[in-house]
């Protein structure tokens, strides 16, 4: 049997949701959502999550599998991606990928996590360093470990540098010879056909469908949402509480922000989500097709 995995990707509101359940229902497939935040439970308005009448449609996995506070990271992500596309092709039906949240839509087409564990209490100790005598100390014990150079390493950026060192001491290696050791893994899904294909819109109709997303969302209770999930947890989660749409109705519900400066507001860090996605999108995958979302057929996604 064939091991073909269809994605579907494109900047928030380009249309990927309906015309992906279209596609889904035409050709037998299953979805398997690649959005970072439809993992949480809880974050439906904020998020555009499919509605309940939406993913009946279509079975999709990957929604709601955690809850406000749980962490997510790519290598969980992976592990869960896999098992889903493994049922799948298992059962004879056709996987089709949607979203474009950065590492995890990028694990289906490269290596996105190395294998170094490091210890919580290294990291620990890291931190504190850091606190304490600034990014130059962790910069100055990176360069110790690595005396061939630190690379591309941006040695500005103190959670990168973090990172490495924290990866360097964890696995007593250089820099270099753990980005060699990356670059030599397989792919996650290499045993499988993966078939890209990104929705495009004119920037004026993308920024009239932002506007009557956020509309739309404030409309159904965004506000009642945010404020219920606060109740449960939210802030102490970190991703869902810093996201386009919960962190601006959050200042709002706590004063830092005017009721009628929200939908705005919503709506200008949307626009600029929307100028990194497309950069990230162009950069960061490998070449592939381009459809133009307000004309497209559900033949034409994947002919």
């Amino acid at each position: 049997m064939e091991r073909a995995i269809h994605v579907l990707t494109g900047c928030t509101a380009v249309g990927k949701t309906e015309l992906a359940l279209r596609w889904a229902e035409a050709g037998g497939a299953e979805i398997v959502s690649c959005d970072s935040l439809l993992f949480y439970r809880g974050a439906d308005l904020g998020t555009a999550k499919p509605t309940k009448a939406e993913q009946a449609r279509v079975p999709h996995h990957l929604i709601d599998i955690c809850g406000l506070t749980d962490r997510m990271d790519v290598t969980y992500y992976v592990t869960k991606a896999r098992m889903a596309v493994d049922d799948i092709l298992r059962r004879g039906r056709r996987v089709l990928v949607v979203g474009g949240s950065g590492f995890y839509l990028k694990s289906f087409f490269a290596p996105v996590a190395d294998e170094v564990a490091v210890p919580p209490e290294l990291r620990a100790e890291l931190r504190a360093k850091l606190e304490q005598g600034g990014l130059a100390v962790l910069v100055a014990d990176l360069q110790r470990l690595n005396p061939a150079g630190l690379g591309a390493l941006d040695v500005q950026n103190p959670r990168r540098v973090l990172r490495a060192l924290e990866r360097c001491r964890a696995s007593g290696r250089t820099l270099a010879a753990l980005q060699a050791d990356f670059a030599a893994q397989p792919a996650p899904f290499a045993d499988c056909e993966v078939r890209l294909c990104e929705l495009v819109r004119e920037p004026a109709d993308l920024d009239r469908r932002i506007a009557q997303r956020v509309a739309a969302m404030l409309a159904a209770g965004l506000v009642a949402e945010v404020r219920g999930l606060l109740a449960q947890g939210l802030k102490q989660g970190g991703s869902v509480a810093q996201a386009i749409g919960y962190r601006e109705t959050i200042d709002f519900l706590e004063g830092r922000l005017p009721e009628t400066e929200l939908a705005a507001a919503i709506g200008r860090n949307t626009r600029a989500l929307v100028k990194k996605q497309r950069t990230w999108l162009k950069t960061q995958l490998p070449p592939h097709r381009q459809i133009a979302a307000a004309t497209t057929t559900v033949a034409e996604l994947f002919p």
